[in-house]
């Protein structure tokens, strides 16, 4: 092992974001929607507004499987009929997770480590003893302190290659169904082997938040919102790396554009994709000895 490792013994507080904002299970779901918008987010913890005690957390992934990937969709199609409006207007407390995996503001970076390779959970809440949220960690927040130790490992090496990507024209409502059925936060949109964008839970919560979809809405019906071609979502801003750029190089990267995963171009091509699951684990491995 090397001298890196001794890192792994600082408590996870001293790495997490302590400014939390959350959000108490009454709030709409369109308003935690709103939230993550605003804020920028990717999850939002759900708390007892007296005690500020941690109930649930609701994730852009949670949103997407609402919108009608997954089962948390039947609140829109069972109970309310395809309403959209009226769905989103129900309690947070209808889809967010209650069983959630928390680290106690003891804990050290190395056992949020552990959690975020084993469980690839992307952010855990920090609770004191009686359950009290004192912050959040994130992959990226790790990310950062692992990437100050240089490793040079080709991105080439550490990407994943076999992608499922979609066209631009493709409807909305089946990126939610591949994502939620694949477990995945983001699709490569490719138009004839050229890289057209990425999608991400993150810019489909936004599509949302920001109100852009009430523009679709005539009759309120959830196909309205979800027949839209994904071109419509895609942010303006497409950040790639290349085969031959190591893996500092692409975290780097990755802080610097605050985004979650850099496409892989060789000769204009998409070839893969590196995440910040796959930098935050070849670093931990690095850090280790392991490589």
């Amino acid at each position: 092992m090397n001298s890196n490792h001794g890192n792994d013994n600082r408590t996870v507080l001293s790495i997490a974001t302590s400014k939390v904002i959350s959000a108490p299970p009454t709030m709409r779901i369109y308003g935690a929607i709103e939230t993550l918008t605003q804020w920028g987010f990717r999850r939002l913890p759900i708390v007892d507004p007296g005690t500020h005690r941690l109930k649930g957390i609701i994730t852009a992934r949670d949103i997407i499987d609402f919108l009608g990937g997954g089962e948390l969709f039947n609140l829109i199609n069972v109970k309310h009929n395809g309403n959209f409006l009226a769905a989103i207007n129900e309690s947070v407390s209808k889809i967010m997770k209650t069983d959630v995996r928390t680290l106690h503001t003891d804990a050290t970076l190395a056992e949020a480590l552990e959690i975020i390779l084993h469980d690839r959970i992307g952010g855990i809440p920090i609770v004191d003893d009686d359950g009290v949220l004192n912050g959040i960690v994130t992959e990226r927040d790790v990310l950062k302190i692992l990437c100050r130790s240089h490793a040079a490992i080709p991105v080439e090496d550490i990407m994943v290659r076999s992608l499922l990507v979609q066209q631009p024209d493709c409807p909305l409502a089946t990126v939610t169904r591949v994502m939620t059925e694949h477990q995945f936060r983001r699709l490569p949109i490719v138009k004839n082997d050229v890289l057209f964008g990425i999608i991400t839970a993150t810019d489909i919560v936004r599509y949302i938040g920001t109100g852009k979809v009430f523009e679709k809405l005539v009759t309120g019906n959830v196909t309205e919102v979800m027949n839209i071609p994904v071109r419509d979502l895609l942010s303006g801003n497409l950040f790639t790396t290349e085969l031959e750029a190591t893996v500092t190089d692409a975290a780097r990267k990755m802080m610097a554009k605050k985004v979650g995963a850099l496409p892989v171009i060789d000769q204009s091509r998409l070839v893969g994709l590196v995440t910040e699951f796959d930098l935050v684990k070849t670093f931990a491995s690095v850090n280790n000895g392991r490589r």
